[in-house]
């Protein structure tokens, strides 16, 4: 037998990696249009829209709502005494608050602008894996983080002074979308440590139930009483259908079987897929520098990818199976 031939147990853990890089790859494109949607859902402080509250409720009540159909549809059974605390700190970091700091943050800044601080979640989420789950990596994963993320940094950064807003850059909204930045890398790391016993699907359902006998009074207590654009409305839709919902079906797999410290760096894309998504949303324009800079964080993802296979492990163990210290 030739000494390169792959174990079954190691083929297998190989395609769920890559199967994990690509639900990553899917959610982060759901999420991208969130960043366009939010702000078209608060409008700005000159032509607000749907009150910021209003967004963050709403959408975790409209998510709540087809949660608990899908909950009841599958006879999903009650989660076990462990697993509320992670559900309970997912609620409060993905369906409260990522949600209600951004909206309030997109109230003054755009999406462009917003997407300079929130493309430092990849980065945040790694450290947060790295924290709470115990995971290791090599140097040259995290030198690939770090360089990822002071690329679209930079860019950012440049757009932000080609438009004359390099002066204001740092401002309090920045401060809130730093804080939704801490928010959704919690919210992302305490669901995917019980998406292996819950799965993924549940996981997001739990979280928005959890969330609904608080969000679904305070949406209707909030509902609008002036007239508010249909346009705002379809966006309101979209960020609680998909990037409350639907989208975490993805993620929250794509981190369970690709691994949260791995699978997180697909976020790098994010910004830019949000300033594609700008362009028939917003209106905002797009040139070489965002697709030369796309192209090298895309490289900094596969390189990073690359370098944060884990240690050799015991011949008993499967390379995807999560230490005793990993498990909830």
């Amino acid at each position: 037998m030739s000494g390169t031939t792959v174990s079954p147990r190691r083929s297998a853990g190989l395609r769920d990696e890559t199967l994990g890089m690509w639900l990553g790859v899917l959610g982060v494109a759901i999420f991208a249009l969130t960043l366009p949607m939010t702000r078209l859902a608060t409008g700005t402080q000159a032509a607000p829209q749907l009150s910021p509250w209003f967004v963050t409720l709403g959408r975790a009540a409209l998510a709540g709502v087809l949660s608990l159909a899908f909950l009841l549809a599958t006879r999903s059974p009650l989660p076990r005494s462990h697993h509320w605390k992670p559900l309970s700190l997912a609620v409060l970091g993905n369906a409260l608050g990522y949600p209600l700091l951004l909206a309030y943050a997109l109230r003054v800044v755009s999406a462009s602008h917003a997407a300079v601080v929130t493309a430092l979640l990849p980065l945040a989420t790694a450290a947060v894996a790295a924290w709470v789950l115990h995971q290791r990596a090599r140097l040259g994963f995290w030198l690939c983080a770090v360089a990822g993320s002071a690329l679209v940094v930079a860019f950012s950064l440049i757009r932000a002074h080609q438009g004359g807003a390099g002066a204001s850059f740092f401002e309090w909204a920045d401060v809130l979308l730093v804080a939704a930045v801490l928010a959704a890398s919690f919210g992302y790391i305490y669901g995917a440590q019980v998406t292996p016993e819950l799965g993924a699907e549940r996981v997001i359902c739990w979280v928005c139930v959890i969330a609904l006998p608080f969000t679904l009074p305070g949406a209707i207590w909030l509902w609008p009483q002036q007239p508010v654009a249909t346009s705002a409305w379809l966006a309101f839709c979209y960020v609680g259908v998909f990037s409350m919902w639907m989208g975490f079906f993805a993620w929250y797999r794509g981190l369970a079987l690709g691994g949260a410290l791995r699978v997180s760096q697909t976020q790098l894309l994010q910004p830019f897929l949000s300033i594609l998504a700008a362009l028939p949303l917003l209106g905002e324009s797009i040139d070489m520098l965002t697709i030369g800079f796309a192209g090298a964080v895309v490289a900094t993802v596969v390189a990073g990818k690359k370098l944060s296979q884990a240690r050799p492990s015991l011949p008993s163990e499967s390379p995807t199976t999560a230490t005793p210290k990993e498990k909830p």
